[in-house]
Order: structure tokens, then sequence, then C-alpha cells
């Protein structure tokens, strides 16, 4: 008998992928975190050294679905792929990255390589934790192509400013510091 019932896990990814689309729609990812458990962590790798985390129900909505996502207004994240195990309640995702803007020689711009999310189901149709996965090096190169032809966003280019401040960013920490392992 599986540890988790696959038709609740499969009524659970229906009601993500709803929800994803109609955050996505108003520009706003933030009401995303009523599918988290009070307790559930939220993190990824952010490169050589550094690990974002966020604990917790309203570090979630705050940090990783609001100041995270800010600048991402109008952005989409379609996912490819859903894989379900009802034995671990594990469910991974895989998405691409869409932007808006439209290319000056006319095109979508796409972060290249693959992104997604792993998932712990936590009961109650909400995970308890999520981990995401993106090429860094990727999305980089693509803001910096968006800079150069003037499509980057305001919200997007304040959020780059922020990073490039030196200032402590809440959620970020050195690799291995963070409250709750990644792993």
């Amino acid at each position: 008998m599986p540890a988790f019932d696959r038709d609740e896990l499969d009524e659970m990814v229906n009601r993500w992928l709803e929800a994803n689309r109609r955050c996505e729609e108003a520009g706003d990812w933030r009401p995303l975190a009523e599918f988290y458990t009070e307790d559930a962590t939220y993190g990824w790798n952010v490169g050589p050294g550094r690990d974002f985390m966020a604990v917790g129900r309203d570090e979630i909505r705050d940090l990783a679905l609001g100041s995270e996502m800010g600048g991402l207004d109008g952005w989409s994240y379609p996912y490819q792929s859903i894989l379900v195990d009802d034995r671990s309640g594990q469910v991974v995702g895989f998405w691409k990255q869409l932007a808006d803007a439209e290319r000056p020689g006319g095109g979508t711009y796409e972060v290249a390589g693959i992104g997604g999310s792993w998932f712990r189901y936590g009961g109650g149709f909400r995970w308890s934790w999520q981990r995401d996965w993106f090429d860094l090096g990727n999305v980089t190169s693509l803001f910096v192509e968006m800079m150069k032809a003037g499509t980057l966003s305001d919200g997007m280019r304040r959020r780059l400013d922020r990073a490039a401040s030196g200032g402590a960013v809440p959620g970020y920490y050195r690799r291995g510091e963070s409250p709750v392992p990644i792993w």
C-alpha cells in the first residue's frame, strides 16, 4: 500500500498548477504560500558558496514568493513534465522560464537549460518543503542580454541593484549556514 494516496497527490498537483496559472496572470506569486504547511521550507542554491532558504509559510510568502519573484511579473514558468512518487510523497516538476518581453528582432526571451522544483507532500493539500534548481549561468546571461536591449523590467533592475549592493539580503546564506539544509 502506498504511503500517500495517489489520487490525493494528483489532485494536489492539479491544484498547484491551476494556482500557478492564476498567479502568473496576476503577476503575484504570494498567494501560493497557502499551499505550504506552516513550518515548510523552500530553498535553492545560488551558485558557488550561497544558498537561499525561506523557513515557514510567512517567509515563503514574503521572501521566496514575494521579494525573490519581484520583477518577474509577466514571466511564466510552464511545467513541461511532472513526476509523482506516491511511496515517498515527492513530486518533481520541470519548467521553463519565459519572459513576456519581446526580443528586438522578434521572438521570446527564454532561459536556456532546465529548471525545476522538487516537492515533499505534507498532507492536507500542502507542501512540507520545496527545492528549486535552475541554470544560474543561463539566467545571468539572459538578464544581461535583456539589460543591454533595454527590455529588463524596472522591478528586475531594482532587484539586481539590491543584489549588487553588497548588503545583506534576507534569505541568503553562505553555503552550509542556512537554518535548514538544501539536502
